[in-house]
């Protein structure tokens, strides 16, 4: 268990979000069946609409997901001073409650590792005393088949979109050059945090933030915690469902669909009680590549809501600000009047 001191605790406290006023009109989380033939159409309503989903039918072998759950617990089940041996993350490695460098804190601990299949992860194999192997492994066989379905998706949306080549999107993440990361987060329980829980208090396991790549592709435990702004600003919890994966819509995605697809702004609430495990694969471009609207969404008198940019350079450009920052607010053309 993470333990922290009670007159700490106050910086991990979510201040008052707006309600939704109307619960007789709180959308649902788009559900969308990837072995259907009108699963293209609902992606890209999905995508414009909420800029995030759900889908089921994703051909993630459940074994894949039962055995990285399995290591991910065991590694975070270690003594800190064990855990500590992958720290501090470079950005790579093991981290505990500071998010970033510029001030953000979460009731989390966490494992980075670079997503590409020849990685070496010796230096957080130390922690596994037996069969350390067996955790790369376990990591490459998920990473692989969940890259797989990220890249079905992106193609299914070209394709409804009439982009050519279909692979426009997932090229970038299939390239061996590309900067895709891996992340295990793990939300100890808060046991000191109950009572202010009953009052209505909400603790920050993750805050607000939108993701900076193309695509994420999120699976957890049956903890419940993940919320997602809507439209008018009111936050909406997500039912948690371990047998399905949660797909984010990334800055870098809006952006080379000119704004058509909207990166959805999310965060984690921590639980008094019960322990949240989150794996997500965020989907990434070589650091060379620029992003910019593609040509063919730019249509008649449409303008280019965006600057071209590299990732690199947007990559820095979003580790040096706050989660909560607008990011792409930076690279944003201004329209004259």
């Amino acid at each position: 268990m993470v333990a922290l001191s009670k007159p700490s605790i106050e910086q991990f406290f979510m201040k008052p979000s707006k309600p939704n006023t109307n619960p007789l009109i709180f959308p649902t989380i788009p559900l969308i069946d990837l072995s259907k033939p009108e699963s293209k159409q609902h992606l890209v309503k999905a995508c414009q609409d909420f800029g995030f989903f759900k889908v089921v039918n994703h051909g993630v072998p459940t074994k894949f997901i039962k055995k990285l759950e399995s290591e991910a617990l065991k590694f975070f089940s270690s003594p800190l001073s064990t855990k500590e041996k992958a720290s501090p993350p470079d950005p790579f490695g093991y981290g505990n409650k500071r998010i970033g460098r510029n001030g953000d804190v979460g009731w989390v601990e966490y494992l980075l590792l670079n997503a590409k299949p020849e990685s070496d992860y010796q230096r957080y194999l130390s922690v596994f005393e037996e069969n350390p192997e067996i955790f790369q492994g376990v990591v490459n066989d998920y990473v692989t088949a969940v890259k797989k379905m990220a890249c079905e998706i992106l193609e299914l949306l070209a394709d409804e979109m009439k982009l050519q080549p279909r692979n426009v999107f997932s090229k970038l993440l299939m390239d061996e050059q590309s900067d895709s990361v891996f992340r295990v987060n793990h939300y100890p329980p808060c046991p000191e945090f109950q009572e202010n829980e009953r009052n209505g208090r909400k603790l920050v396991g993750f805050g607000e933030h939108t993701d900076p790549q193309i695509i994420s592709v999120l699976r957890s435990n049956n903890t419940s915690g993940l919320e997602i702004s809507l439209r008018d600003g009111s936050w909406m919890s997500v039912p948690a469902d371990s047998d399905s994966f949660f797909i984010n819509v990334g800055d870098s995605l809006q952006v080379m669909t000119n704004g058509r697809f909207k990166s959805v702004k999310h965060r984690v609430v921590a639980n008094s009680t019960k322990s949240r495990v989150s794996m997500i694969y965020f989907g990434g471009p070589p650091l060379s590549e620029k992003i910019a609207p593609l040509p063919s969404l730019i249509q008649g008198e449409e303008d280019s809501l965006y600057k071209e940019f590299t990732w690199f350079e947007y990559k820095k450009s979003a580790f040096n600000t706050k989660l909560a920052d607008n990011r792409l607010g930076l690279f944003e053309k201004i329209t004259a009047t």
